[in-house]
Protein backbone atom coordinates (compact mmCIF):
# COMPACT_ATOMS: atom_id res chain seq x y z
CA UNK A 1 0.00 0.00 0.00
CA UNK A 2 2.80 2.42 0.96
CA UNK A 3 4.66 1.63 -2.26
CA UNK A 4 1.53 2.38 -4.29
CA UNK A 5 1.05 5.74 -2.58
CA UNK A 6 4.71 6.64 -3.07
CA UNK A 7 4.54 5.76 -6.77
CA UNK A 8 1.39 7.87 -7.18
CA UNK A 9 3.06 10.85 -5.51
CA UNK A 10 6.18 10.60 -7.66
CA UNK A 11 4.08 10.16 -10.79
CA UNK A 12 2.06 13.30 -10.03
CA UNK A 13 5.22 15.32 -9.38
CA UNK A 14 6.88 14.18 -12.60
CA UNK A 15 3.86 14.64 -14.83
CA UNK A 16 2.32 18.00 -14.07
CA UNK A 17 -1.20 18.83 -15.18
CA UNK A 18 -1.10 20.60 -18.57
CA UNK A 19 -1.64 24.33 -18.02
CA UNK A 20 -3.90 26.39 -20.25
CA UNK A 21 -2.28 28.78 -22.68
CA UNK A 22 -2.95 32.48 -22.26
CA UNK A 23 -1.11 33.48 -19.08
CA UNK A 24 1.09 35.96 -20.96
CA UNK A 25 4.20 33.80 -20.73
CA UNK A 26 5.34 30.76 -22.67
CA UNK A 27 4.97 27.53 -20.72
CA UNK A 28 6.64 24.13 -20.77
CA UNK A 29 5.56 20.86 -19.23
CA UNK A 30 5.55 17.14 -19.96
CA UNK A 31 2.78 14.59 -20.04
CA UNK A 32 2.57 10.81 -20.34
CA UNK A 33 1.17 9.54 -23.62
CA UNK A 34 -0.46 6.43 -22.24
CA UNK A 35 -2.33 5.58 -19.05
CA UNK A 36 -1.93 2.28 -17.23
CA UNK A 37 -4.04 -0.36 -18.92
CA UNK A 38 -4.58 1.71 -22.06
CA UNK A 39 -2.09 -0.45 -23.97
CA UNK A 40 -0.61 -3.83 -23.11
CA UNK A 41 3.09 -2.92 -23.46
CA UNK A 42 4.90 -2.93 -20.11
CA UNK A 43 7.03 0.08 -21.09
CA UNK A 44 4.02 2.33 -21.72
CA UNK A 45 5.24 4.89 -19.15
CA UNK A 46 8.42 5.57 -21.15
CA UNK A 47 6.40 7.41 -23.81
CA UNK A 48 6.39 11.08 -22.81
CA UNK A 49 5.54 14.30 -24.64
CA UNK A 50 7.64 17.37 -23.76
CA UNK A 51 5.54 20.44 -24.51
CA UNK A 52 6.69 24.01 -25.22
CA UNK A 53 3.96 26.57 -25.86
CA UNK A 54 4.80 30.05 -27.17
CA UNK A 55 3.62 33.28 -25.59
CA UNK A 56 1.95 34.42 -28.82
CA UNK A 57 0.88 31.43 -30.93
CA UNK A 58 0.55 31.79 -34.67
CA UNK A 59 -1.45 28.60 -35.07
CA UNK A 60 1.42 26.32 -36.08
CA UNK A 61 2.69 23.38 -34.02
CA UNK A 62 5.46 20.85 -34.60
CA UNK A 63 5.86 17.42 -33.01
CA UNK A 64 9.58 16.54 -33.10
CA UNK A 65 10.90 12.97 -33.17
CA UNK A 66 14.58 12.90 -32.13
CA UNK A 67 17.02 10.56 -33.82
CA UNK A 68 19.30 7.90 -32.40
CA UNK A 69 19.14 4.89 -34.74
CA UNK A 70 16.06 3.64 -32.87
CA UNK A 71 18.53 2.72 -30.09
CA UNK A 72 18.46 5.95 -28.05
CA UNK A 73 16.98 9.44 -28.37
CA UNK A 74 18.90 12.68 -28.94
CA UNK A 75 16.53 14.86 -26.94
CA UNK A 76 18.71 17.99 -27.02
CA UNK A 77 19.82 19.37 -30.42
CA UNK A 78 17.31 17.19 -32.28
CA UNK A 79 14.52 17.91 -29.82
CA UNK A 80 14.15 20.35 -26.94
CA UNK A 81 16.82 22.77 -28.18
CA UNK A 82 14.44 23.76 -30.98
CA UNK A 83 11.97 25.16 -28.42
CA UNK A 84 13.33 28.73 -28.11
CA UNK A 85 13.86 28.93 -31.89
CA UNK A 86 10.31 27.94 -32.74
CA UNK A 87 8.55 29.53 -29.76
CA UNK A 88 10.12 32.88 -30.63
CA UNK A 89 8.26 32.66 -33.95
CA UNK A 90 4.99 31.70 -32.25
CA UNK A 91 5.28 28.02 -33.17
CA UNK A 92 4.48 25.43 -30.50
CA UNK A 93 6.92 22.54 -30.09
CA UNK A 94 6.17 19.08 -28.75
CA UNK A 95 9.16 16.75 -28.43
CA UNK A 96 8.16 13.12 -28.57
CA UNK A 97 10.07 10.83 -26.23
CA UNK A 98 8.88 7.73 -28.04
CA UNK A 99 9.48 4.17 -26.90
CA UNK A 100 12.38 2.36 -28.55
CA UNK A 101 11.16 -0.45 -30.78
CA UNK A 102 13.53 -3.28 -29.82
CA UNK A 103 12.23 -5.14 -32.85
CA UNK A 104 8.62 -4.08 -32.25
CA UNK A 105 8.15 -2.08 -35.43
CA UNK A 106 4.68 -0.76 -34.57
CA UNK A 107 5.58 0.76 -31.20
CA UNK A 108 7.20 4.10 -32.23
CA UNK A 109 4.42 4.69 -34.77
CA UNK A 110 1.77 4.04 -32.12
CA UNK A 111 3.41 6.70 -29.92
CA UNK A 112 3.60 9.20 -32.80
CA UNK A 113 -0.09 8.72 -33.56
CA UNK A 114 -0.98 9.15 -29.90
CA UNK A 115 1.06 12.37 -29.76
CA UNK A 116 -0.92 13.75 -32.71
CA UNK A 117 -4.16 12.86 -30.95
CA UNK A 118 -3.04 14.59 -27.75
CA UNK A 119 -1.97 17.83 -29.44
CA UNK A 120 -5.10 18.00 -31.57
CA UNK A 121 -7.28 17.40 -28.51
CA UNK A 122 -5.87 20.65 -27.07
CA UNK A 123 -5.69 22.60 -30.34
CA UNK A 124 -8.43 25.10 -29.54
CA UNK A 125 -7.14 25.64 -26.01
CA UNK A 126 -3.60 26.37 -27.21
CA UNK A 127 -4.41 28.32 -30.37
CA UNK A 128 -3.21 25.58 -32.74
CA UNK A 129 -4.60 25.27 -36.26
CA UNK A 130 -1.97 23.12 -37.99
CA UNK A 131 0.12 20.28 -36.54
CA UNK A 132 3.14 18.92 -38.37
CA UNK A 133 5.59 16.12 -37.68
CA UNK A 134 9.36 16.65 -37.62
CA UNK A 135 12.08 14.03 -37.36
CA UNK A 136 15.84 13.72 -37.47
CA UNK A 137 17.69 10.65 -38.78
CA UNK A 138 15.82 7.61 -37.40
CA UNK A 139 13.31 10.10 -36.03
CA UNK A 140 12.91 11.20 -39.64
CA UNK A 141 11.98 7.65 -40.49
CA UNK A 142 9.32 7.73 -37.77
CA UNK A 143 8.05 11.10 -39.01
CA UNK A 144 7.85 9.95 -42.62
CA UNK A 145 6.19 6.72 -41.50
CA UNK A 146 3.46 8.71 -39.79
CA UNK A 147 3.13 10.85 -42.92
CA UNK A 148 2.78 7.87 -45.27
CA UNK A 149 0.96 5.28 -43.15
CA UNK A 150 -2.24 7.27 -42.68
CA UNK A 151 -5.15 5.68 -40.85
CA UNK A 152 -7.40 8.70 -40.17
CA UNK A 153 -7.57 12.49 -40.31
CA UNK A 154 -6.88 12.83 -36.57
CA UNK A 155 -3.39 11.31 -36.81
CA UNK A 156 -2.47 12.60 -40.29
CA UNK A 157 0.05 15.45 -39.95
CA UNK A 158 -0.62 18.67 -41.84
CA UNK A 159 3.04 18.82 -42.94
CA UNK A 160 6.34 17.04 -42.38
CA UNK A 161 9.85 18.33 -41.67
CA UNK A 162 12.65 15.82 -42.20
CA UNK A 163 16.27 16.32 -41.17
CA UNK A 164 18.73 13.96 -42.87
CA UNK A 165 16.13 11.19 -42.51
CA UNK A 166 16.35 7.45 -42.71
CA UNK A 167 13.58 6.67 -45.20
CA UNK A 168 14.33 3.33 -46.83
CA UNK A 169 14.67 -0.12 -45.30
CA UNK A 170 16.11 -1.56 -48.52
CA UNK A 171 19.57 -3.15 -48.71
CA UNK A 172 22.27 -0.74 -49.80
CA UNK A 173 20.25 2.36 -48.93
CA UNK A 174 19.01 1.95 -45.38
CA UNK A 175 20.85 2.76 -42.18
CA UNK A 176 21.63 -0.75 -40.98
CA UNK A 177 21.54 -0.08 -37.23
CA UNK A 178 18.16 1.65 -37.51
CA UNK A 179 16.69 -1.20 -39.53
CA UNK A 180 18.01 -3.79 -37.12
CA UNK A 181 16.51 -2.01 -34.12
CA UNK A 182 13.17 -1.45 -35.85
CA UNK A 183 12.64 -4.64 -37.86
CA UNK A 184 14.96 -7.10 -36.12
CA UNK A 185 17.26 -9.68 -37.69
CA UNK A 186 16.49 -10.91 -41.20
CA UNK A 187 13.24 -9.02 -41.87
CA UNK A 188 11.17 -10.28 -44.78
CA UNK A 189 11.14 -8.34 -48.02
CA UNK A 190 7.49 -7.58 -47.40
CA UNK A 191 8.35 -5.94 -44.06
CA UNK A 192 11.23 -3.98 -45.60
CA UNK A 193 8.87 -2.72 -48.31
CA UNK A 194 6.21 -1.76 -45.76
CA UNK A 195 8.66 0.48 -43.88
CA UNK A 196 10.46 1.86 -46.94
CA UNK A 197 8.51 5.09 -46.91
CA UNK A 198 9.49 6.23 -50.39
CA UNK A 199 7.39 3.29 -51.58
CA UNK A 200 4.40 4.34 -49.47
CA UNK A 201 3.87 7.91 -50.70
CA UNK A 202 0.43 8.75 -52.09
CA UNK A 203 -1.35 11.93 -53.12
CA UNK A 204 -2.61 12.14 -49.51
CA UNK A 205 0.92 12.35 -48.05
CA UNK A 206 1.40 15.83 -46.52
CA UNK A 207 3.78 18.41 -47.97
CA UNK A 208 7.41 18.19 -46.86
CA UNK A 209 10.48 20.23 -45.99
CA UNK A 210 13.67 18.16 -46.23
CA UNK A 211 17.19 19.24 -45.27
CA UNK A 212 20.42 17.27 -45.42
CA UNK A 213 24.15 17.54 -46.14
CA UNK A 214 25.74 16.05 -49.25
CA UNK A 215 28.63 14.89 -47.07
CA UNK A 216 26.38 12.74 -44.88
CA UNK A 217 28.07 9.36 -44.41
CA UNK A 218 25.75 8.18 -41.66
CA UNK A 219 22.50 8.10 -43.64
CA UNK A 220 23.24 8.38 -47.35
CA UNK A 221 21.46 11.20 -49.25
CA UNK A 222 19.65 8.71 -51.49
CA UNK A 223 17.12 8.27 -48.67
CA UNK A 224 16.04 11.92 -48.93
CA UNK A 225 16.36 12.15 -52.70
CA UNK A 226 14.24 9.06 -53.36
CA UNK A 227 11.60 10.31 -50.95
CA UNK A 228 11.52 13.75 -52.58
CA UNK A 229 11.19 12.12 -56.00
CA UNK A 230 8.27 10.00 -54.77
CA UNK A 231 6.54 13.08 -53.36
CA UNK A 232 6.90 14.94 -56.65
CA UNK A 233 5.65 11.93 -58.60
CA UNK A 234 2.49 11.94 -56.49
CA UNK A 235 1.89 15.67 -56.78
CA UNK A 236 2.92 16.46 -53.21
CA UNK A 237 4.75 19.74 -52.61
CA UNK A 238 8.31 19.37 -51.31
CA UNK A 239 10.98 21.93 -50.37
CA UNK A 240 14.36 20.16 -50.57
CA UNK A 241 17.65 21.63 -49.31
CA UNK A 242 20.92 19.75 -49.64
CA UNK A 243 23.99 21.66 -48.51
CA UNK A 244 27.47 20.85 -49.73
CA UNK A 245 29.81 18.99 -47.41
CA UNK A 246 28.57 18.92 -43.86
CA UNK A 247 27.91 15.88 -41.75
CA UNK A 248 25.15 13.71 -40.32
CA UNK A 249 23.28 14.79 -37.23
CA UNK A 250 23.77 18.56 -37.26
CA UNK A 251 20.30 19.28 -35.87
CA UNK A 252 20.22 22.83 -34.50
CA UNK A 253 23.89 22.78 -33.52
CA UNK A 254 25.40 26.23 -33.96
CA UNK A 255 28.76 24.80 -35.09
CA UNK A 256 27.20 23.59 -38.34
CA UNK A 257 28.28 26.07 -41.02
CA UNK A 258 24.81 26.26 -42.59
CA UNK A 259 22.99 26.60 -39.25
CA UNK A 260 21.54 30.07 -39.88
CA UNK A 261 20.78 29.35 -43.52
CA UNK A 262 18.79 26.15 -43.09
CA UNK A 263 16.90 27.34 -40.03
CA UNK A 264 15.98 30.53 -41.88
CA UNK A 265 14.66 28.46 -44.77
CA UNK A 266 12.65 26.27 -42.38
CA UNK A 267 11.07 29.21 -40.56
CA UNK A 268 10.22 30.88 -43.88
CA UNK A 269 8.57 27.66 -45.07
CA UNK A 270 6.65 27.19 -41.83
CA UNK A 271 5.32 30.76 -41.84
CA UNK A 272 4.44 31.23 -45.50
Amino acid sequence: MKKTLLFSLLFSLFFSTPPSWGSGEGVSFKVPLWSEGEISDSDYSEAVLHCFLPDKPTGKAVIACPGGAYLYLCMTYEGCDFAPILNKEGIALFVLQYRLPKGRCTVPLADARQAMRYVRSHAEEWGIKEVGIMGSSAGGHLASTLATHIIDDETRPDFQVLLYPVVSMQDGVTHKESRLALLGNNPTQELKDEYSNQMCVTKFTPKAFIVLASGDRGVIPKNSLDYAEALVANGVNVDLHMYEGGYHGFGCRTDYSEHDQWLGELLYWLKK
